[in-house]
Parts: C-alpha cells; sequence; structure tokens
C-alpha cells in the first residue's frame, strides 16, 4: 500500500462544485525519475519518512496512479503588468488533493508541469527541470529565512525535451508537486466577478472563512466578512516584509499569484538582492519595473484594493477601505521589527533605532556591498566587547575595506554602538543569537544556482544541488 494515497483526502475544493474548476487528466511521462523528495513534509502529513518509498512519490506524483480524488485545473482570471486577462486558469498544473497535517491545517497538493488543460493556451503544459530546480531552492531558502511561503513536495524528471525562448533548448522537462495552504487567488474571486456571479463569490467566501480563517467563523456575517478582509491585508503586508528583509524579488506579482491565505508561492523568474537596490528587477521582461523590489510593498496594497471589486459584491466597500487604510500600520512596524533583528536588536522600535534603521539601508545603498553578506559578516564578527569600544565594530570583517571607503560610515558606526550601549548588560549575550539567527551564511544568488546547474546540464551531477539544498536547509 503506497503511504502516500493512503492519506485521508479531503474533497474541501471539490464540495464547492463544477463552477470552480475542470476535471483534468495528468501527462503520460515516457521517464520518471525522482530527484527531489522533501521528508520534513511527510513528518508534517504524520507519515514516516522511512516508510515512503521513492517508488511511491513516483507512483503517486509522476505516473499518477489511482489519484485519491478527480484532477481539479482551477478557473481564475488576474491582473497582469496592470492588464486583466480573463484567459487564466491552471495551465500547467491541477490541484491534486487535499489532506491534514499533524497540526489540523488542511494542505494542498498541487502539481506544476503536469501536461496541458482547458487553460494552457497553446502551451505545453509542462515544467522545464531547471525550473523545477529554481522552485525546490527558492521555497527551501524563504522557508528557513522564516517566510510564510509553499514548499516543494517533491519534484520528477520526466524525459520530455521541451523547447523555451528563456534557456537553450531542447531543455529537460519535471513534474513538481507543491505543499501549501491553498491554491485559491486573488484571481478566483476576479473571475468570480467578471462572470457577474455573486452567488459564487459569497460561496467562496464562505469556504474560504471556513477553511482558512475558521476563527472568524462564529462572527455575525456582516463582521465575518469584514474581519477576514482586514486580517487579509494584515497577512499580505506581513509576507511582503519578510520578503524585503529577506531581500527577495519575486518578480511576477500579478493578481493571480497571490494567494488568499497571504501566502508566498509560485517561484518563476524570482532573484535574491545581491546588493540594497530598491530598483532592482528580477524578471527579463519586466522592461518598466513594475514589481522591483522596491515597489513590492506598493504592489501588493494595489493588489489587495483590485481584490476589492470582486468583495464589494459582498462585503460593504467603506470597511473595504477602512481595512487597506491599515496596510502601512501592519507592514512598517513588521518590516522594522525583522530588519532589526538582523542588526542583534530585538523588542520594540525607538527613535533611535529608527535612525539606526535608516542610516543601516543608506550605508547599503551607497556603498553596494553585499546586501546578506553585510549582515553576515555582522553575526559572524559581533563581540561582546564592541560594547566598550565602537572602533572594534566590524573591524574584522571582509567587507572593511569597502565600509571605511564610505563617509557615511563612521555615522552609521556611531549610531549602532549608541544603541548597542543602550541595550540593558542582560540582554548581551542574546544579541549575537539573534543576528546569527536571522542572517543565514549561504543565499540564493543567481551565480549559485546557475554553478549548480550547469554540473547538472552537462554530466547530470545532481551532487553540488544536493550540497546547496543542505548548506540552506542548515543556515550554513
Amino acid at each position: 500500500m503506497n503511504p502516500i494515497l493512503s492519506l485521508n483526502y479531503e474533497p474541501a475544493l471539490e464540495s464547492l462544485g463544477a463552477d470552480y474548476y475542470d476535471d483534468v487528466v495528468a501527462a503520460d511521462f515516457p521517464q520518471h525519475i525522482l530527484r527531489f523528495r522533501n521528508d520534513d513534509l511527510l513528518v508534517q502529513l504524520g507519515l514516516d519518512p522511512q516508510q515512503v518509498s521513492d517508488e511511491h512519490f513516483i507512483e503517486a506524483f509522476g505516473k499518477f496512479e489511482n489519484p485519491p480524488h478527480p484532477l481539479l485545473a482551477l478557473r481564475y482570471h488576474g491582473y497582469q503588468f496592470g492588464e486583466y486577462n480573463p484567459g487564466l486558469g491552471d495551465g500547467r498544473g491541477f490541484l491534486y488533493g487535499q489532506v491534514r497535517g499533524i497540526d489540523g491545517e488542511l494542505y494542498d497538493f498541487g502539481t506544476k508541469g503536469s501536461g496541458r488543460t482547458p487553460y494552457s493556451r497553446g502551451g505545453d503544459g509542462m515544467l522545464t527541470l531547471k525550473g523545477g530546480v529554481r522552485e525546490v531552492l527558492a521555497a527551501e531558502a524563504l522557508h528557513r529565512m522564516g517566510v510564510k511561503t509553499s514548499r516543494c513536495l517533491s519534484m520528477i524528471e520526466t524525459g520530455l525535451d521541451l523547447w523555451r525562448g528563456d534557456e537553450p533548448s531542447p531543455t529537460r522537462s519535471a513534474v513538481m508537486v507543491r505543499f501549501n495552504r491553498s491554491h485559491l487567488r486573488f484571481g478566483t474571486f476576479e473571475r468570480l466577478n467578471y462572470l457577474k456571479r455573486k452567488d459564487l463569490i459569497q460561496k467562496l467566501l464562505d469556504h474560504v472563512i471556513t477553511y482558512y480563517y475558521p476563527h472568524l467563523a462564529t462572527f455575525p456575517a456582516i463582521e465575518r466578512y469584514a474581519s477576514f478582509y482586514d486580517e487579509l491585508v494584515q497577512r499580505v503586508a506581513k509576507l511582503v516584509a519578510q520578503w524585503m528583509t529577506a531581500g527577495f524579488c519575486h518578480a511576477v506579482l500579478n493578481t493571480d499569484n497571490m494567494s488568499i491565505t497571504g501566502e508566498s508561492f509560485d517561484y518563476g523568474p524570482f532573484a535574491f538582492l545581491p546588493s540594497y537596490n530598491p530598483d532592482f528587477t528580477a524578471a527579463y521582461f519586466d522592461h518598466y519595473g513594475r514589481y522591483s523590489y522596491g515597489n513590492q510593498p506598493g504592489i501588493c496594497k494595489l493588489n489587495l484594493e483590485l481584490l476589492q471589486q470582486p468583495l464589494g459584491a459582498v462585503i460593504d466597500p467603506a470597511d473595504l477601505t477602512v481595512a487597506l487604510a491599515n496596510f502601512e500600520g501592519y507592514y512598517f512596524p513588521y518590516y522594522k521589527q525583522l530588519m532589526l533583528r538582523k542588526l542583534g536588536l530585538e523588542g520594540e522600535t525607538t527613535p533611535q533605532r529608527d535612525e539606526l534603521l535608516v542610516a543601516t539601508l543608506q550605508l547599503l545603498s551607497d556603498t553596494q556591498v553585499g546586501y546578506h553578506q553585510f549582515f553576515f559578516d555582522l553575526s559572524q564578527a559581533f563581540k561582546l566587547r564592541w560594547l566598550k569600544d565602537l572602533n572594534l565594530v566590524l573591524n574584522e570583517a571582509e567587507l572593511m575595506p569597502e565600509l571605511m571607503a564610505n563617509s557615511g560610515y563612521h555615522r552609521w558606526l556611531e549610531i549602532y554602538h549608541r544603541v548597542l550601549s543602550s541595550i540593558p548588560e542582560s540582554e548581551f549575550n542574546s544579541i549575537g543569537e539573534i543576528m546569527a539567527r536571522s542572517n543565514p551564511q549561504t543565499i540564493l544568488l543567481r551565480p549559485q544556482i546557475e554553478a549548480i546547474w550547469e554540473p547538472i546540464a552537462q554530466t547530470n551531477d545532481w551532487e553540488p544541488f544536493y550540497a546547496l539544498l543542505a548548506k540552506i536547509r542548515s543556515g550554513n
């Protein structure tokens, strides 16, 4: 018996009815090689990894033998680079099934690269192996950095030659299974608004609250719906604060890539910042920088505002306006808190700490030293004796010559030392610990991805990939 197929699958989304999805069939692949399995997620599902073989993964998520429920391609629309597109939907994936974790929460198994659907729009419905490798790494890196993210459960190479314009072709194919709370998107509601189906909007909203905001279920209807949107605003604001702190640029923040649970997912042309630059753009096709790193908070707020169009059929528009006005109030305090942790500081922000954060970002911008390297070097070099002598701060760091050459460095140094000196002595020992937790050594920059992809492409050598994955997960 395959333990994956024996899980207690719930027909949660299926119970909504066929207005929300299409039944589909998975592609038949010529090859099945398991390249990645996430045993951590098996544990989260209550499975013993030693009892789940590689063949079990292949049967379930490569050959798609005896699926526990119909395979569902979800219907949705979306604003793509500001233009409304009614021709979307799951074009190369489907909802495989939904199961409860040991935490009692409902999770989705969603495929990527599993073949054509009614929404493939002329595409082949496939995923490149490199795209799968990138998504596995991105999800694990973000998870390690504390970002609320989907993760990959498995990735299987499937033996097809694919032709793409953005990587050397023919290139290899793969099918991936994504593990996350929900694949319902802002665009799922937008489609129903386009169809003028208020009844289906309300039905979907009730479903979302029941499964993903159950603490609101006992509220009176009017209060329940308004509270849902306010909490979604809060979740999205905190998510984008996590991205910004992690130096992560999602690159394609269309409304169809925004989860109704406030979770980060779907990693295509993403990139981590090499150095601090608000104008940094990850996607080669984002010619005007719409989804640049620095624009992400504003874009997420705009997407929440666009979501008011369908939700306004059920929720009082005045309540929606009030809730969205709280976005900055959720975003900025949380962003400050996360950034100060990178500097070893826990607790409430103060004017002095705010000044330090501004000075830190200015220093990073002016010097263009590595964003991640700066904080990692700081965490590695930290000594308690810094508290007594500001000249000792970072004096052994690798980046010291570049920092010293900048006129703003000494101002930053004075502010940082002043803040450190204000910390009670009983909390001194925690400074280094906080920095170590908040600043992993291995960051997924583009050169690293290319360095592990080349041996896969040239000699089918996967060891650098697994080694990098292990370093990411360990924080080393």
